[in-house]
């Protein structure tokens, strides 16, 4: 396992920037995100360029893109044509994951395993782990689902990001069941009442969660996806974070 950071640490400055401050905070890792933030990959520039865009996502050497997460609706018109320039920028950045999200309780079924399927099988034939993430008012927030999910579409894999089965919650909901199929991990500490807490003050078991995770070989990364905090410096925070999984990690 290794310690990553997301672009979407750094929503409100280009994507060059967010990357090179992610870098000067030491993380030699970082989750691309494409999507319409202002950090963010535009969709519109992988269909420009993409060679381009994948010199712009390795323009720092000191961070090496490890992942690519697809924060684009299921809905949006051009889904499967962004989800196909996203396989192939992977490609290029040699990175072996692409997270994408998934819709939202009500979608029907019987299209969502059909969707997965087109994903996973387009994934798998460009040498591409498809991994969806864990959203509590999504199909994904439920592990019943995931678990259905997966069973379904056996290629799939699972991002898991703990904190949407802490926060709502009473009692944070038991995400074992779906560690064998987590190719992904996106992290922050959480609690009942607030999806986001300074660093250490939240509900999540951050041993614990390694512990599981390496009792089924996971390799993957740690990946920091930091909000900024009001009277919090994200700085600061980002780098406790990165201290904080390291002193976890075997």
């Amino acid at each position: 396992m290794f310690v990553a950071a997301s672009t979407h640490c750094f929503p409100n400055v280009p994507f060059t920037k967010s990357l090179q401050k992610l870098s000067e905070l030491e993380f030699r890792s970082a989750e691309v995100v494409v999507g319409y933030g202002q950090s963010d990959l535009k969709p519109e520039w992988l269909s420009q360029d993409l060679r381009e865009v994948a010199r712009m996502c390795s323009i720092q050497r000191q961070i090496t893109p490890f992942a690519v997460f697809m924060d684009v609706p299921v809905d949006d018109p051009q889904y499967y044509a962004i989800f196909e320039q996203c396989v192939r920028l992977c490609q290029l950045l040699r990175a072996v994951t692409l997270v994408v999200k998934s819709p939202p309780v009500g979608f029907p079924y019987n299209e969502e395993f059909e969707r997965l399927h087109r994903l996973t099988r387009f994934g798998l034939s460009s040498g591409v782990i498809v991994s969806i993430l864990t959203e509590k008012e999504a199909i994904s927030g439920s592990i019943d689902s995931l678990t259905s999910l997966c069973k379904g579409t056996p290629e799939l894999t699972v991002a898991l990001d703990p904190s949407h089965f802490i926060y709502g919650y009473k009692k944070p909901i038991n995400y074992e069941p779906i560690i064998p199929k987590v190719s992904h991990v996106r992290l922050r500490d959480t609690t009942e009442k607030d999806f986001q807490v300074q660093i250490g003050q939240g509900a999540l078991e951050f041993s614990k969660l390694v512990s599981q995770l390496s009792k089924v070989g996971y390799r993957g990364a740690l990946c920091v996806d930091l909000a900024t905090l009001p009277n919090f410096d994200p700085e600061s925070e980002l780098r406790k974070m990165r201290l904080l999984v390291e002193s976890n990690l075997f």
